[in-house]
């Protein structure tokens, strides 16, 4: 399975070097420009919710000191 894997791979590898410079560039925008957003836009979300989750135990560490 994984030497089927592997030669699909360098066959893919292969058609891409091959290519004319700027359309390797459009191919590879294409694939990694919604990779690099949905990346983004998963590590936003779970940067707010532990920024909620610290913020609300910092609001009952005060509301108990009071």
């Amino acid at each position: 399975m994984f030497d089927g894997f592997a030669n699909w791979w360098d066959n893919a590898e292969l058609w891409l070097a091959q290519l004319w410079f700027p359309l390797q560039f459009l191919l590879v925008i294409a694939v990694l420009a919604p990779l690099c957003l949905g990346v983004a836009w998963l590590i936003d979300r779970i940067v707010d919710r532990v920024a909620a989750w610290l913020r609300a135990g910092r609001d009952e560490d005060a509301s108990s000191r009071s």
